[in-house]
């Protein structure tokens, strides 16, 4: 290992518990990494997404693509010193994108391996074997300051998928049957949830688009997880059976093997879960286009593709939704840091562009990870510049909402809406005046950043009924459920304003709460749900049509600053 590369800041890597090293990485592999580097320290300063975010919606400044290249981009000289390093070493280089701030590279597993200092071998954890390392990536002193993060080099998978199936076996109708039949109480279509939070009928997102996440392709090595949807079973679900059109879908491949639907039989098939998405996003936004960005379960999978969603001119989305995570912190994170700071700073330039993002808050209760008992948020839902969105409990009758309660099947091992305090985020200045009250026995919280702030239904007992990967219609819920509806609920909202709603969280926190919901009784095994905003639901469920009337006539912050949100009922 060369003695002048210097350790990469917030890049070590250490071996989940239990992992065992079966052997080395061939050194003729050939990777391929990515490596970002540091915002141009020569661009002119940045309209502050945050203090724009104070405004109401149309009164807002934000940046065009280009005004997003050039003030939150990488220098040109910065790139070109990772290209000039690499191809020193025998590397090969790929697209440099001053936009995103990253250049690819790729070569033998030894050659890269040596360039960056580390030592791969492969590992088995569980069933699952994957490339992976420990310890820091290193750079040279040329690169130190300007390299902030190097991906691909540990491929583990990282991230889940936030759906949930009801306790009882999934109850599954063929169209005809479906076609013939009312649905069971408490079981919904999506456009029924739209109708009874109260979505503005007189619009259906027409001109907006919505980024949807699809992470598939290979799992570690030799595990594959299929992933991805078949047009006519969209076709028959949008046209026969709520009798409306199919959305416009535009494919977007940054890793792994694009759109790969499989047919729900393998435990490892995310099919489910992408017809999910598109099925809310498609029926509660029929007017919207979708987006649907594929790539890999890796860290590096991760990364490249949010930096693509939250910066792409060709596609534009107005809103992100992103309905799996991971723990920020905990035996079961395989973020490290550098990766944690490079999505952050892509949703703050998300934010700075007028894109809302909308991230599910997990479906393993406060714990955020199955079989343990501490707390922990789950990331990116925890990340200050997203919307973290939770879940509830919802029956109706008539049309009309009749009980609305936090989401906790803890009870039957079935899982609970996530939320908490983050332990990676300081609490933003939006946060002022709510707190999170922990159940007896919980340790008090750090004082982080809160999540979620938002809630919608999630429950698998009162179940989403959507299209499934075998063709028939399958029972689901899960925070998976409420990322998208919020997504599909913003595209509306910009709709109406004829302004992006954007980065939302401090007008919601000062006054826009008043419109939602309030969700008063239950808890998720670490928090109370209470009046006003709380560690479960947030500020409560959509109020859909008076979250509306209330951006419509939102007023900016008094000059002295924003007032903190009221703890009592909205």
């Amino acid at each position: 290992m060369p003695d002048e590369l210097l350790d990469l800041p917030d890049s070590h890597r250490r071996l989940p518990a239990g992992a065992q090293r079966v052997g080395d990485v061939g050194p003729d592999e050939t990777l391929s990494v990515t490596v970002y580097v540091r915002r141009d320290p020569a661009a002119a300063p940045i309209v502050d997404a945050a203090a724009e975010a104070e405004k109401p919606p149309g009164s807002r400044r934000y940046l065009t693509p280009a005004e997003v290249e050039s003030s939150l981009g990488a220098s040109s000289a910065d790139l070109q010193a990772v290209v000039d390093y690499a191809r020193a070493r025998g590397l090969e280089t790929g697209d440099p994108s001053r936009v995103k701030r990253s250049v690819k590279i790729t070569g033998s597993a030894s050659a890269l391996a040596a360039a960056f200092g580390v030592t791969l071998a492969h590992y088995r954890h569980g069933e699952v074997t994957f490339r992976g390392m420990e310890g820091p990536v290193r750079v040279p002193p040329q690169l130190a300051g300007i390299v902030e993060a190097v991906l691909g080099f540990d491929n583990r998978p990282l991230g889940r998928s936030y759906l949930r199936a009801p306790a009882e076996a999934r109850t599954s109708w063929t169209v005809e049957q479906a076609l013939a039949r009312q649905l069971p109480p408490d079981n919904y279509y999506p456009p029924q949830v739209g109708s009874l939070y109260g979505f503005p009928p007189s619009f259906d997102g027409t001109g907006e688009t919505v980024a949807v996440f699809v992470f598939n392709g290979t799992i570690g090595s030799g595990v594959s997880a299929p992933g991805g949807y078949k047009a006519t079973l969209l076709d028959t679900y949008f046209r026969q059976v709520l009798e409306m059109g199919t959305p416009q879908l535009t494919d977007v491949v940054v890793m792994g093997p694009g759109n790969d639907p499989g047919d729900g039989t393998s435990p490892y098939d995310v099919s489910t879960e992408v017809y999910l998405d598109l099925c809310i996003v498609g029926s509660l936004a029929p007017g919207a286009k979708i987006a649907v960005y594929f790539t890999e379960f890796s860290e590096q999978g991760w990364v490249d593709a949010i930096s693509q969603a939250a910066t792409d001119a060709a596609t534009d989305p107005s809103v992100l939704s992103i309905s799996y995570g991971n723990p920020e912190d905990g035996t079961g994170s395989a973020w490290t840091a550098m990766a944690v700071t490079q999505v952050n700073k892509a949703f703050e330039a998300a934010a700075a562009a007028g894109r809302t993002v909308c991230c599910a808050a997990g479906d393993n209760g406060a714990a955020d990870e199955p079989g343990t008992t501490s707390v922990h948020v789950d990331f990116p839902a925890s990340s200050p510049w997203v919307l973290g969105c939770g879940g509830t409990r919802l029956t109706s009758t008539g049309g009309r909402i009749t009980s609305e309660v936090v989401w906790n099947d803890l009870a039957t091992h079935d899982g609970a809406t996530g939320g908490g305090v983050s332990a990676a985020f300081p609490r933003p200045t939006w946060q002022a005046g709510v707190r999170a009250d922990p159940l007896p026995g919980v340790a008090p919280p750090a004082d982080g950043r809160g999540v979620p702030d938002v809630s919608s239904l999630a429950d698998p007992q009162t179940p989403y009924v959507i299209m499934g990967p075998a063709g028939t219609l399958e029972q689901v819920g899960g925070t998976s459920a409420a990322a998208p509806l919020w997504s599909a609920l913003t595209s509306r909202l910009n709709q109406a304003l004829g302004s992006r709603v954007g980065f939302a969280n401090p007008l919601l926190y000062r006054q826009l709460h008043r419109a939602l919901r309030d969700i008063t009784t239950g808890n998720n095994g670490g928090y109370d749900a209470t009046p006003g905003w709380d560690a479960c639901t947030g500020w409560g469920s959509p109020g859909a049509s008076a979250l509306l009337a209330a951006l419509q006539h939102a007023a900016p912050a008094s000059p002295s600053g924003a007032a903190s949100p009221s703890p009592g009922p909205a």
